[in-house]
């Protein structure tokens, strides 16, 4: 089991969120490696998209799992003794389908990280919609799928997140707020209305109950200056202890720190 509280406490350099050819990042496994360790990391853990159980071209297939659990152990026999590289993986929660389930129990990973990006449609509940992405898109989800009711998929997206704690079968929880830059985008100030502060205050209360580790996600930082969860919360996990992981969320090798520096300065700050 890795010692995630360890290697952050002990301020290493790390990220144990990157995706690969594997399922919607841009470079294959050793690319990032090498990267990796020309710029000084540490610790170095894959998270592929999960494979799903609706269509969607940025997780990975099931048939590539295998190939891909044994790539990471091939490169650990050659870098291992210059860095730590952990075969992990970014599991989609969809109900009926998420880290709790004995498919991803019995795959040989290091660790996974709990996600939400798909929500039931408004239409047909059968149908999960990826809410993730561009502001664009997004836009024309929430007319085709949502009758343009922004609270009912906020709330929709928190229950979600909600129901995948209490399923449990995962370490980290990953960008558990995503939704908030979409959401704030449709409707500027969402976020300071007090029944969207209550759902994430119950957010928080299930994470502290359930002992998980919440990531830091850094991805967006550097084209809008946004962490997920929103550095607005970042009080709220000194406040409840929560442990923490600080993760770049990287689609390419040189993005690999982004925004992870300025995050770890505001947190030694509070």
């Amino acid at each position: 089991m890795i010692d995630f509280a360890n290697i952050v406490r002990q301020n290493n350099k790390y990220n144990f969120h990157t995706h690969t050819q594997y399922c919607d990042g841009h470079a294959n496994l050793e690319t990032f490696v090498k990267f990796a360790l020309n710029d000084g990391f540490q610790y170095l853990g894959f998270t592929p998209h999960s494979p799903i159980i609706c269509e969607s071209a940025c997780n990975m297939n099931k048939g590539d799992v295998p190939q891909y659990v044994n790539e990471v152990c091939h490169l650990k026999s050659i870098y291992g003794d210059k860095i730590n590289i952990y075969a992990g993986m970014e599991i989609d929660f969809l109900d009926n389908w998420g880290p709790n389930n004995d498919y991803f129990r019995k795959l040989s990973l290091d660790y996974s990280i709990g996600s939400i990006h798909f929500i039931p449609s408004f239409i047909n509940e059968k149908d999960y919609i990826d809410i993730d992405g561009n502001f664009n898109d997004f836009k024309l989800k929430m007319l085709k799928y949502f009758n343009n009711d922004i609270k009912s998929v906020v709330l929709s997206f928190y229950n979600q997140t909600l129901k995948m704690i209490e399923a449990g079968g995962f370490d980290i929880i990953g960008h558990f707020d995503k939704i908030s830059n979409n959401a704030n985008s449709f409707q500027n100030g969402i976020e300071d209305e007090l029944w969207y502060k209550k759902i994430v205050r119950n957010v928080f209360d299930a994470i502290v109950d359930n002992n998980y580790i919440v990531e830091i996600n850094t991805k967006a930082f550097n084209i809008s200056k946004r962490f997920y969860p929103n550095k607005m919360y970042f009080k709220w996990i000194k406040d409840y202890s929560i442990p923490f992981i600080v993760n770049s969320d990287a689609h390419y090798p040189d993005c690999l720190n982004t925004g992870r520096n300025e995050a770890i300065q505001i947190l030694n700050e509070i």
